[in-house]
């Protein structure tokens, strides 16, 4: 919406150029790049799986997809309510 120099309306307000907004350095939080997928990658190898996905690898062999999911939905909301 252009705005005209009416003081009532949809385009109320003295008349102005936009200005381009640069994008944020935060917006590309979580974007993944070739570095970090390598380095988690490598992360992963090193470190293996935790106790709670190993079971649920095991529970996913055994096609028992309910448990495995309720059980990944637990330890997961566990891990959100630590950190916030």
């Amino acid at each position: 919406m252009t705005r005209t120099n009416l003081r009532y309306g949809p385009n109320k307000g003295h008349p102005t150029t936009a200005i381009p907004k640069v994008p944020k350095p935060s917006h590309r939080k979580g974007k993944t790049s070739t570095k970090n997928t390598f380095v988690k990658s490598v992360i992963r190898e090193v470190a293996g799986f935790s106790p709670y996905e190993r079971r649920v690898l095991e529970l996913l062999r055994n096609s028992k997809d309910k448990k495995a999911r309720k059980l990944t939905k637990k330890r997961v909301r566990l891990v959100f309510l630590r950190i916030y």
